[in-house]
């Protein structure tokens, strides 16, 4: 009697437990229910506001907004992020979650998204931030100038002092059969014959030359946040080829009708690796010195123009492969090819120097 007396004692305050807890779990749900609705109710013009602005805008854009539209925007957002995080907090039910989560994700979006087009984005580019970067970075590129004019005044020394370096200097696919043993009148020949055969040996040179300055441009660029040791090596090295091909034609009495010939493509092909050099020097001076920031920051900082140089080196190596291609073949007069080249560069010069500026004044690069 008394064993199922304690079996009944102890049965039953498990049964008045069990039914706490099912009357707890039930009071919790309805207090967040309450509570969720509390919290909705005093908030929810606001967010229906924010959405309706939200809605407008990715229709029409930011421009159809009115200046009180515009301001409130920014103001609901900073709301709205404030009530997900709260409600993140008190553990609302899962649909005011996602409504809100939802709403802030589009509102971020509106407010902090660019809003430009893909063609408008890449005019200003263009128009203000390649142009920008470049005369921000002016000195660089006077630089890798200078260490590429060295280079080339390098080999045409050595060149002069002895010409067996030609072979040295000059890689075998550049050559394009041009060499010590070559005379001046094969050389003419392949400059200026419309023969098929020269002309596709020229044609061949060339491709092989702007193949390696490509090459050059981005192993510069991409090296030169190794302490701009590599790129600036490289440069010189590439000037080294440069001066004792030319010295080869020079020593033949052909200084004038091969720098003519370059000069209309390499104008703008020589300048692209000069300008990638400077990119990699901008990089590198994050590097070196990094100033009060930590390196990484220093480098996320210089890479804004450094990037920009970088698509100008490649947009004028495109040029220089079409100039290349067509206008090589098309003006054989080497008066006409030396004007030709420089003016296309005077073309580069007035855009980079004049383009944008009011604009990047305000701002906007």
């Amino acid at each position: 009697m008394s064993g199922n007396r304690a079996e009944h004692a102890d049965g039953a305050p498990a049964e008045h437990l069990s039914g706490d807890q099912g009357a707890g779990t039930d009071m919790s749900v309805a207090q967040n229910l309450i509570r969720s609705a509390r919290f909705r109710a005093e908030r929810e013009a606001d967010w229906r506001r924010l959405e309706a602005i939200v809605t407008k805008a990715e229709r029409r854009g930011l421009k159809a907004l009115g200046f009180d539209e515009a301001q409130a925007m920014a103001t609901l957002y900073r709301q709205a992020m404030a009530s997900l995080s709260m409600a993140r907090e008190i553990s609302l039910d899962r649909a005011l979650l996602a409504y809100l989560e939802a709403l802030c994700a589009r509102a971020y979006l509106a407010v902090y998204a660019p809003q430009e087009r893909l063609g408008g984005m890449i005019g200003r580019l263009l128009v203000v931030g390649i142009p920008g970067a470049a005369r921000r970075l002016f000195p660089l590129i006077l630089i890798s100038y200078a260490i590429m004019a060295l280079g080339g005044l390098a080999g045409w020394m050595l060149f002069q002092n002895d010409p067996t370096w030609y072979d040295t200097l000059m890689p075998a696919g550049m050559a394009g059969g041009r060499g010590l043993e070559s005379s001046r009148e094969e050389l003419l020949a392949v400059i200026y014959s419309g023969q098929e055969a020269q002309s596709g040996q020229l044609a061949a040179f060339a491709s092989v030359l702007f193949s390696h300055n490509a090459r050059i441009a981005i192993l510069i660029f991409s090296l030169g946040v190794l302490a701009c040791v590599p790129g600036t090596v490289l440069t010189f090295l590439n000037g080294l080829t440069i001066g004792a091909f030319v010295a080869l034609h020079a020593d033949r009495g052909l200084l004038y009708d091969i720098v003519a010939w370059l000069s209309i493509h390499g104008v703008t092909e020589l300048s692209a690796v000069v300008i990638a050099c400077a990119g990699g020097l901008h990089l590198g001076q994050a590097v070196l010195f990094p100033g009060e920031v930590r390196r990484r920051d220093a480098l996320r900082r210089n890479a804004r123009d450094a990037v920009k140089l970088a698509l100008l080196a490649a947009l004028m190596l495109v040029v220089a492969a079409a100039l290349e291609g067509f206008g090589r073949q098309l003006i054989q007069d080497p008066g006409a090819r030396l004007r030709t080249g420089l003016a296309i560069g005077a073309l580069w010069v007035v855009w980079l120097g004049l383009s944008g500026r009011g604009r990047a004044g305000r701002g906007l690069t």
